[in-house]
């Protein structure tokens, strides 16, 4: 799913969201009310907050796509990402196992580039000389 750290607990993750897209609010603000089995600490991609605690990371990258890192530094990004949020919730952690397998993965998929596709539907029109597409803070 992600880099492989088999034999790693992961007692925490930290979600990487765009702090610019109402969907990707949208979905941040389901998750905090959620219940969780892994903690999520959910911070915008590309800012400076994440900067710090990543310093390695594709950071243009994670405001492209969902990109969730694990407290022993497993990567999970896009489909992969989505479903580790799922496990880290009471209510969905059975649904992520199924997204997991391969009669699930093509649901995950889907799901995914719908929501992507919306994304680019509803996103707010841009002038690259404004910075958009930059996390808040981070120009």
């Amino acid at each position: 799913m992600g880099t492989p750290h088999a034999h790693t607990a992961v007692r925490g993750l930290t979600v990487l969201y765009d702090a610019n897209c109402p969907l990707c609010l949208h979905l941040r603000q389901w998750l905090l009310r959620q219940r969780a089995l892994v903690p999520l600490d959910l911070v915008p991609a590309a800012s400076p907050e994440a900067r710090r605690r990543f310093p390695g990371l594709d950071h243009a990258g994670t405001l492209d796509e969902i990109t969730v890192i694990g407290d022993g530094g497993q990567v999970y990004r896009s489909t992969a990402a989505w479903i580790v949020c799922l496990w880290a919730l009471a209510e969905h952690r059975a649904k992520a196992h199924w997204l997991a397998t391969p009669s699930g993965a093509p649901f995950a998929r889907v799901t995914v580039l719908a929501a992507a596709k919306y994304r680019r539907l509803t996103a707010a029109p841009c002038d690259a000389a404004s910075g958009c597409g930059a996390a808040p803070g981070s120009h």
